[in-house]
């Protein structure tokens, strides 16, 4: 019990005084957990600031309009997050009567909600024994037991949940699980942490084995796909645009986005404006055509890496549902999209 012990020493003396700490409430445990999910913690924060105050409740967040929820969401990315956080708002204030399931296993049912995270709300609502196993959980027991198992296997959660399960004080699993992701968070991090300050620099294995760097060991290689978007930003007139919504499944549905034209590589304008005079408008309402941006915006996504153009077209027509300016801002787009707006 002495690493239980002296981490959650550490833990008591270090910890961040976050917002959905002080508290066993599920709700807004939940909330920060799912934003939490590849999202940095400074980053998470003032969404979930901005979500608790649009939201107190689980019913305010279900008796929300999804386009608001996702409009709060702009810019946090992995937008599927967002849409399965609504739909089990929805389903605990609707089916459950506002009451959160009280066991990890029951917990595990809700949309959206995995291993890790089912964990997390059973163990620091609940005080349920049981192991949250993340990033940061991997790092922190691999480099200090010096554990090998390539963290990519589906095994490999299995035997790390049992590591950790064996080390938690039975009495007091909430402590332990904070205690252990904000150690990997703060200290033990990815890259060249200071060990020279470490609480278990005497004891910990990697760093007598000089393998510190080493550890955990992650295998595979996340295939990344280029995509070439050419969003047409009309002007009409009136100064009225043309939007669409995303509703094929994939990245940013449910989100706007200006008419686009998939390329399969970087087109130039040649080609861009062919495609806009012969598949969007004809040739005699389309006053002018530019390139807003010379050079592609880079968009890097998990798996997919978005090259982006946007090209202004000028028409000497009015659009029959033009959407203006004012109306623009109110619509949840994808992050770069929002930004290029917010520069015009």
């Amino acid at each position: 019990m002495k690493f239980s012990n002296v981490l959650i020493q550490w833990y008591l003396q270090n910890k961040r005084n976050l917002p959905w700490r002080n508290t066993t409430d599920p709700y807004p445990i939940w909330l920060s957990e799912i934003m939490l999910q590849q999202t940095r913690v400074v980053q998470g924060t003032p969404y979930f600031l901005s979500f608790t105050s649009a939201f107190p409740t689980v019913f305010d967040l279900a008796k929300a309009d999804e386009e608001q929820v996702l409009k709060l969401w702009q810019g946090l990315g992995y937008y599927s997050r967002a849409r399965n956080l609504h739909k089990t708002a929805q389903h605990i204030a609707f089916d459950l009567n506002g009451v959160f399931p009280k066991s990890y296993k029951e917990l595990l049912n809700l949309k959206g909600v995995g291993e890790y995270t089912a964990a997390a709300i059973a163990s620091f609502s609940y005080n349920e024994v049981v192991p949250v196993v993340d990033g940061n959980v991997f790092r922190v027991l691999s480099r200090y037991f010096d554990v090998e198992t390539d963290i990519a296997l589906a095994s490999a959660k299995k035997e790390f949940a049992a590591l950790a399960h064996e080390l938690m004080p039975k009495d007091n699993p909430a402590t332990f699980n904070q205690a252990i992701m904000e150690f990997g968070a703060l200290q033990c991090v990815p890259k060249s942490p200071d060990c020279t300050i470490c609480i278990f620099n005497t004891s910990c294995a990697a760093l007598q084995k000089k393998k510190v760097d080493q550890l955990p060991v992650k295998s595979k290689k996340v295939k990344v796909r280029s995509r070439y978007f050419n969003y047409i930003v009309v002007a009409d007139a009136d100064d009225r645009t043309i939007i669409r919504k995303r509703t094929d499944k994939g990245i940013w549905h449910n989100l706007y986005e200006f008419p686009l034209i998939e390329t399969e590589k970087e087109e130039d304008f040649d080609f861009i404006s062919t495609k806009i005079t012969t598949e969007f408008f004809a040739v005699a309402d389309v006053l002018s055509i530019e390139a807003c941006n010379a050079v592609s915006i880079i968009h890097k996504l998990s798996h997919q890496h978005l090259y982006i153009k946007f090209w202004k077209v000028n028409l000497g027509t009015a659009l029959e549902q033009g959407v203006s300016v004012s109306q623009l801002k109110t619509f949840p787009f994808p992050i770069v999209i929002h930004n290029f707006i917010e520069k015009q």
